[in-house]
């Protein structure tokens, strides 16, 4: 069993990234397993080296020790997906070979005006527009923009159960529509690189937030299509601010570096584990009691509001 987690290095990572390492790092401690950081910085102009370092040492500070990734390395190196680009390049080439990709010239102004949210998450679903370009079109928006590359998805039922929310369906044409796997800058996309990684680093439980829980439909597709094993998902509630919006890294309140200034580590981890209804009242506590406490029958489905002061 091998859990993991992977932030963006984009800031300093705040309570919503550290109670998903928390609850990742106990289920796969509890279930005997491994635990490993990937860093995701397939956004190299937002993410920076320094914010890697300081997940690190956050992670550290609060005990969450790893087994491989990181900058400690480990047999499936390189940890940090902007070193990865030619393992995506073989994963886009086995996707290509089956003739799941085509190339779309639509900017996103173009897809928000002729798409409808879908009514359930407001999610903007592709209408297929450069799907159905015939060779000449292509050819010819070719000489006019870079394209992006998109996958096509199958007018089917894609169903899973998440350990923690249960059963979850969706039909993969109408409700997700053909995503890009290649963005036009030459980036891989999020959905794919992850697919790739999690696979190839032999990770068998994903433990996140529930903001990725509807993407989880077309990452399964992908490893259908790449003939990787599933593993098993799990989806956490979000932490909120006290005004009920989500958590961002430009919140200092709610950043590591104002919260290691004014609580001890075993302070955070009884706070978290209170908020997570792991224990029963708010105390100081330790990651070894934690192990003894943990269940995932006992987090909540709600999203959390947290008052962390």
């Amino acid at each position: 069993m091998k859990g993991r987690f992977a932030p963006s290095p984009s800031g300093r990572m705040h309570l919503g990234n550290v109670y998903s390492a928390l609850i990742s790092w106990l289920s796969a401690r509890s279930q005997g397993g491994e635990w490993l950081l990937r860093v995701e910085d397939l956004d190299r102009q937002r993410c920076h080296t320094e914010y890697a370092a300081q997940i690190e040492d956050d992670l550290l500070w609060l005990g969450l020790t790893w087994d491989e990734g990181g900058s400690k390395g480990g047999k499936n190196q390189p940890y940090f997906q902007s070193m990865r680009t030619e393992i995506y390049k073989t994963e886009l080439e086995k996707l290509s070979s089956k003739n799941l990709l085509y190339p779309c010239f639509c900017s996103r102004a173009d897809i928000m005006a002729a798409s409808a949210p879908h009514d359930s998450d407001a999610t903007v679903v592709y209408s297929g527009k450069c799907r159905y370009l015939s060779n000449s079109e292509r050819f010819a928006l070719l000489s006019t923009r870079k394209p992006s590359i998109r996958i096509k998805v199958a007018d089917v039922e894609s169903c899973f159960t998440d350990r923690h929310y249960g059963q979850q369906k969706c039909n993969l044409q109408q409700h997700c529509g053909d995503f890009i796997v290649q963005r036009a800058d030459g980036n891989f996309a999020y959905q794919l690189a992850v697919v790739a990684d999690d696979a190839l680093m032999g990770v068998t439980e994903v433990v996140r937030g529930c903001d990725l829980l509807s993407s989880t439909h077309q990452q399964i597709f992908l490893y259908k299509q790449l003939g990787y094993k599933i593993p098993e998902f799990a989806h956490l509630p979000l932490i909120l601010s006290e005004s009920g919006t989500r958590l961002a890294k430009r919140d200092k309140s709610a950043d590591m570096g104002n919260i290691r200034a004014q609580l001890t580590p075993e302070e955070l981890l009884g706070l978290l584990a209170y908020s997570a209804h792991l224990i029963d009242k708010q105390q100081p506590v330790s990651l070894t009691e934690l192990l003894q406490e943990f269940n995932w029958e006992k987090l909540p489905k709600e999203n959390l509001l947290l008052n962390y002061w």
